[in-house]
């Protein structure tokens, strides 16, 4: 697999693990100056999506890096770009155009990485 693909692999799995793990270990008062949007969901639903970037997180790195089960690299990472599709559907919704800018660009970012671990992955 291209050293490149290892590299945006890792800052991918960085950036999730990190926000998500701040979903679900700070309360939800004090995500609101951080990520506005947290006020428009349940509690229990921003602990589930930060469960599921945290897993996407180690889905990126773990299988590929121990060779156990690889093909859910590609796997994690298509599950990733499903949440940032998610998310700028959120801020489109409350007009945080900025906001969704940025996750278009790793929603790209992660449709990218699947494609190319899927490509380095599965057998032809």
């Amino acid at each position: 697999m291209p050293v490149i693909l290892w590299v945006v692999q890792a800052l991918l799995a960085v950036l999730f693990a990190g926000a998500g793990g701040m979903k679900l270990v700070m309360a939800p008062d004090s995500l609101v100056p951080l990520m506005p949007w947290v006020v428009d969901f349940r509690p229990e639903t921003v602990k589930v999506i930060g469960a599921l970037e945290v897993l996407g997180g180690a889905g990126l790195v773990i299988p590929a890096a121990t060779s156990i089960a690889p093909v859910l690299t590609p796997v994690a990472a298509g599950g990733l770009a499903v949440v940032m599709a998610g998310g700028a559907a959120v801020h489109i919704g409350r007009g945080e155009y900025p906001h969704s800018v940025g996750n278009m660009v790793v929603f790209a970012v992660a449709v990218l990485t699947a494609w190319g671990t899927y490509r380095s992955y599965v057998p032809r």
